[in-house]
């Protein structure tokens, strides 16, 4: 491999020459002429739109590629197949574009990125595989998805990255254009070699400062001369004949880095680098502010003033930057304007979190899992190399017994048609547009990190439930909300709201069980006319010991488990957020916040029972900002945590009993509030007065 200071290019040169034959021949295959190889992607993909999604020919058929231009070229055009139906939404989008995060963890800490605190990361399990990468990558590609982007966190970290790439690379003659890299630079240039013959087509690198010390303050570490290193090894490359399309990111804010915009321009003067200036966007952490907002205008403006003969480049249907040029100079500039020229109208992309969810806008704060419904066929369980071959093999099995079967690549889901189920209903919902720079402030939507990361963590002040998408469920609601404010339990606190009146009007009407469908078979109740509100839940129950010594030791903490109220209070925090895992017709819902307390009746009275024995008493309470109630939630918390309790004390009371759990307050949605012991008049009464 070419090392910084570059071996003779006989050596590389004709890895590359193979490499253009290969992606020549991929081209031909597909009914797209080989000379069109030599042209900007983006170019193919404007003129060649309807040809470039041609179905990949039967395994040893022979292709005969077309000529550029005639009548037979146009022929192949008419007949090829209409771009996927999953992949097209509601306003004709056609998404031929997936970013895939391939980690959580970074090396930097960027200040716009992240909170200077860092992230919770999750468990290794939750994240998505090697061969689940490839496997969905396989279902996209399959549909027509040309272009693949990785990134992260910071994809470079990833142990496994070169492997993961020689397989996506695997896809392109299949349909697969582009397999492009988004990183910071510090460790690219030690890999860069290895990822140009997996088939790296294009960078886009990050860099906001030309000075290294303002570099250190911006990302919170040390390596600008690593970041520099790999722009050069890239432009290195490039002269040999790699073919590496740069691009330079910089996310422009005011008072920090806005004045380096005019040397950032210099850079190409030299140099066939894109340097594409970011309008600084808000997310979670970032701490974002309109004031720091420099604007795609004011920018141009500045550029302008010394550099009055700058000109606009004409952009491809699907780009996001708009892009200039300034005259006898090697680069180009480009800016990427989603806080105020938003480019919504043709959006093709699709993203993909590091823990499989699928996320179909950046600023969408919806998304539905993908992982779960790909483990359905390994049992729940993360598929690793082991499993993937053994599926593969099936597969290979399988096709030899049907050879009329077009060639697909190996590797597809088993369950690959529920996948794209899913898959079609989340891009069928995909907004026209995000919201407007007002919105978009408040709006929340995970940290820039961690669009790749599974939302069921904690972050200072805020809590969310996690996520899991239950067959066919499409889209699920974002988890991470803001914590709401502590429901004080008691009726004198009148948290009553005028729907309670409602409740009291449907009295009259038959009972009816929910679940239960006219002939009488289990079905899930829709949700999807009923509007998001504020909803709470509150659910008891008691552990009753037959003798004093199991309550004795849990309050000198003495039993050999451990706490006991300490691990039945975390227990009962964990089971809530599972609570659609257990009961099958129970919709998964935002959770905002969960409080379980325990404690023995010693603790909550200050008095000492009159009979044998004591008790531990729990009381979980439950919120979210959803269209359904909580209350299986809080149930589920209460009672885990009385089973864990349980568990905890088993070996010196054997005689225990659980007992008394149910819901003892609710609030919230159509029936309003409800508190047991009170009757609706009470309900109507307290509310009247309240108003």
């Amino acid at each position: 491999m070419l090392k910084p200071a570059g071996r003779a290019a006989c050596y590389y040169l004709p890895r590359l020459a193979a490499r253009s034959a290969s992606r020549r021949h991929v081209f031909q295959t597909r009914g797209i002429a080989s000379t069109a190889v030599d042209r900007a992607p983006s170019t193919v993909a404007t003129t060649t739109d309807d040809a470039r999604h041609h179905a990949a020919p039967a395994a040893g058929a022979e292709v005969t590629p077309f000529p550029e231009g005639g009548s037979s070229r146009r022929d192949a055009i008419k007949a090829a197949k209409p771009f996927s139906d999953f992949l097209t939404d509601n306003y004709h989008r056609q998404h031929d574009y997936l970013r895939i995060s391939l980690t959580e963890r970074c090396n930097l800490r960027c200040v716009y990125c992240m909170p200077e605190e860092g992230v919770p990361l999750s468990p290794q399990r939750e994240l998505l595989t090697t061969p689940e990468i490839v496997m969905l990558s396989s279902v996209f590609v399959s549909q027509g998805v040309n272009k693949i982007r990785l990134t992260g966190g910071e994809p470079t970290i990833r142990k496994d990255i070169l492997p993961l790439m020689q397989q996506l690379g695997a896809l392109r003659p299949y349909g697969l254009r582009e397999l492009c890299l988004t990183t910071n630079g510090i460790a690219l240039h030690r890999k860069l070699d290895g990822m140009v013959e997996a088939g790296l087509t294009g960078v886009n690198l990050s860099l906001d400062t030309l000075d290294p010390f303002q570099f250190q303050i911006m990302t919170r570490r040390k390596g600008f001369d690593a970041v520099m290193k790999s722009i050069d090894k890239v432009l290195e490359l490039n002269r040999h004949g790699a073919g590496i399309k740069l691009k330079i990111n910089c996310v422009v804010m005011r008072g920090i880095n806005d004045r380096e915009i005019l040397p950032f321009i210099e850079m190409t003067r030299e140099k066939d680098i894109e340097i594409r200036f970011i309008e600084y966007m808000p997310f979670d952490g970032n701490k974002w502010n309109k004031n720091k907002m420099v604007s795609y205008s004011e920018m141009l403006d500045r550029i302008r003033e010394k550099y009055p003969t700058v000109e606009k480049v004409k952009d491809h249907k699907n780009d996001t930057s708009k892009t200039w040029r300034i005259p006898g100079f090697a680069g180009r500039m480009g800016f990427i304007t989603s806080m105020t020229h938003n480019f919504c109208g043709t959006c093709n992309r699709l993203r993909i979190t590091s823990d499989g969810n699928l996320k179909v806008c950046l600023f969408g704060n919806a998304e539905v899992s993908l992982r779960d419904i790909l483990r359905e066929s390994n049992n729940g369980d993360p598929i690793e190399a082991e499993a993937y071959e053994a599926m593969k093999q099936v597969e290979m099995t399988r096709r030899q017994t049907i050879l009329t079967e077009p060639a697909k690549p190996l590797g597809l889901a088993p369950n690959e048609q529920h996948l794209l189920d899913i898959i079609g209903m989340a891009v069928k919902r995909k907004k026209e547009k995000h919201a407007g720079i007002g919105q978009l402030e408040h709006m929340k939507n995970r940290p820039m990190i961690l669009i790749g990361w599974r939302m069921d963590h904690t972050f200072p002040q805020r809590q969310g439930g996690s996520r899991r998408v239950a067959s066919g469920m499409g889209i699920v609601p974002p988890s991470y909300l803001p914590m709401s404010q502590s429901i004080t339990w008691g009726l004198q606190q009148r948290l009553f709201s005028h729907s309670a009146t409602r409740l009291n009007d449907r009295s009259s009407k038959p009972p009816k069980l929910t679940h239960v469908s006219g002939s009488g078979s289990a079905h899930m109740v829709s949700i999807s006319d009923k509007a998001p509100t504020k909803r709470t839940a509150k659910a008891v129950c008691t552990v009753r010991f037959t003798n004093e010594v199991a309550v004795k030791l849990i309050q000198e903490n003495q039993m050999k488990k451990g706490d006991v109220l300490g691990v039945a209070r975390i227990a009962g925090i964990m089971a809530s957020k599972r609570t659609p895992d257990l009961i099958p017709l129970c919709h998964p819902i935002a959770i905002s916040k969960v409080s379980v307390d325990v404690f023995t009746q010693e603790e909550k009275t200050g008095k000492t029972q009159d009979r044998p024995g004591s008790t531990v008493e729990i009381e979980a309470t439950v919120s979210c900002e959803g269209k359904t109630g909580v209350e299986m939630e809080a149930l589920t918390a209460a009672s885990t945590a009385a089973l864990t309790v349980y568990d905890m004390c088993k070996a010196v009371d054997k005689g225990m009993v659980i007992e008394g759990l149910r819901v003892v307050y609710k609030e919230g949605g159509k029936s309003g509030t409800w508190a047991e012991g009170v009757s609706m008049q009470d309900h109507e009464s307290l509310s009247d007065e309240d108003s």
